[in-house]
């Protein structure tokens, strides 16, 4: 946990300290940069990745269930099956927010 916090203390200081880096103009009034797509492929990148260790951490309670008690098999799969829509479904709908943004 250490780590993590040490991790996300030093990206928080990376992103203070490259702000003056875009206080910088070209010159021109115009930005060429699509801050909107950009956040968007950040978005679905972090949608994905945080639903997918949802999965596996419903994937592995949903086997230890499993081992514990095997007679329990049909409930147990009803209940993973339905908790993995509703995770992929999440990503989904980030996905159709962000081509809603985006154009």
């Amino acid at each position: 946990m250490r780590k993590f916090g040490m991790l996300m203390l030093v990206l928080l200081m990376a992103s203070v300290m490259a702000v003056p880096a875009f206080a910088q103009g070209n010159g021109s009034a115009a930005s060429t940069t699509n801050w909107v797509a950009l956040t968007a492929g950040f978005a679905i990148a972090l949608a994905a990745g945080l639903a997918a260790q949802g999965q596996g951490k419903v994937a592995a309670a949903a086997c230890e269930a499993l081992g514990r008690n095997p007679a329990a098999r049909a409930g147990i799969q009803l209940a993973m099956l339905l908790g993995l829509a509703f995770i992929e479904s999440l990503v989904l709908f980030t996905f159709v927010m962000i081509f809603l943004k985006v154009q």
